[in-house]
């Protein structure tokens, strides 16, 4: 039996006698048969139904056993096949186990023996298809446990993000802001949606790196020296670094993290990319998370409101921002009551000037 019920077999001998005295005993062992009187009869009956073990004699007119064993190997691979031959064509028998038969029986046998040796290639055969399947899916299993190690780490790593927000009210929720921020610029500016899912994803985890920041630099009221904005801007190396492994088959999430500290003129951080060598992906995430920024209140000053933060936005157009992405941001959200803008409870101290130049709102807040 097999899982699909009777073991089939289609019995092939030009000897009608014969082979219906093997098919009678075949089927009192539980056996399906039927039967065909030459190779060519038997290549009809393979056409309609293919059968789960063929067995044919080697001598017969038109088609002989040989012909028929390498039609069935090149159509029918999956069939076991038993050749049945005289005592003087064991040598072509063997070289039929050469060309792919199961098996080849010697002619006087045992109707009994015959049943035997089809259990047997049965079993031979489905353990083969079974090996087959196990080697075609594992290639897959791998891939699919792979990405579910990813997911898990990645989930990590986004619940560190939010217990890093967390600790901080003024910048709770920044990330999820960025990354919807983000989504809706991507979308207007008509990337595709396997891209935008992406972008999402660098968005959320783009300050993950922060986990390394002294904590007393990252919370500093007052002006940053030139040393410590230098080592808070390290947050978009440690955090390329410590996602990069998990994020090879995602790189435009890698490069947005790394890289949404960059400026068109050149005179970003870490690596001094300019004008289109930053990623359109962290040239998206570069205009919205300064947006959140600063219209998000801190400890040290008041966020702006949404039309004064995009007026600094444009004012920074082609030196810092890419234009063409700050007016798909301003046109994914016309009403600014869509925004959604942090409103924190606390009331925010003295603004300092933590950094000098015209910049200063915006590149404080990385």
């Amino acid at each position: 039996m097999t899982s699909d019920g009777p073991i089939r077999c289609l019995l092939v001998d030009d000897h009608a006698g014969v082979r219906s005295a093997v098919a009678r005993g075949l089927a009192a062992s539980g056996l399906a048969c039927r039967q065909a009187g030459s190779g060519v009869e038997a290549v009809t009956l393979l056409e309609a139904d293919v059968p789960d073990v063929v067995i044919s004699d080697i001598r017969m007119p038109e088609m002989d056993g040989v012909a028929l064993l390498r039609r069935v190997r090149e159509r029918y691979p999956d069939v076991a096949v038993i050749m049945v031959t005289g005592v003087d064509d064991v040598n072509t028998a063997v070289g039929c186990l050469q060309l792919g038969a199961y098996d080849y029986m010697v002619k006087p046998f045992q109707v009994e023996q015959l049943r035997l040796r089809v259990m047997q290639a049965v079993e031979r055969r489905r353990l083969v298809l079974e090996n087959r399947h196990y080697h075609e899916h594992l290639a897959d299993l791998v891939q699919q446990q792979a990405v579910r190690i990813e997911e898990l780490f990645l989930e990590g790593v986004q619940s560190i993000v939010h217990a890093l927000e967390a600790k901080d009210l003024y910048t709770r929720g920044h990330s999820a802001r960025v990354s919807a921020y983000a989504t809706a610029t991507a979308r207007r500016l008509g990337l595709d949606e396997d891209t935008i899912q992406i972008i999402a994803l660098g968005a959320e985890l783009h300050d993950v790196g922060k986990i390394g920041v002294s904590e007393a630099v990252l919370n500093k009221p007052g002006r940053l020296t030139d040393e410590e904005y230098r080592h808070i801007m390290q947050h978009t190396v440690i955090g390329a670094r410590i996602l990069g492994p998990l994020l090879k088959h995602a790189r435009p999430a890698l490069e947005i993290i790394r890289s949404h500290h960059e400026r068109l003129d050149g005179s970003g951080l870490p690596d001094g990319l300019a004008g289109d060598a930053i990623p359109l992906h962290a040239r998206i995430v570069t205009v919205v998370d300064a947006f959140d920024a600063m219209t998000t209140g801190r400890a040290y000053r008041r966020g702006l409101a949404p039309d004064t933060a995009l007026a600094e936005l444009r004012a920074h157009t082609g030196t810092q921002f890419d234009g063409r992405v700050i007016e798909a941001f301003i046109a994914a959200y016309p009403d600014p009551r869509t925004l959604p803008i942090a409103t924190p409870d606390a009331a925010p101290r003295t603004l300092p000037q933590r950094l000098s130049g015209g910049v200063a709102l915006i590149e404080d807040l990385a």
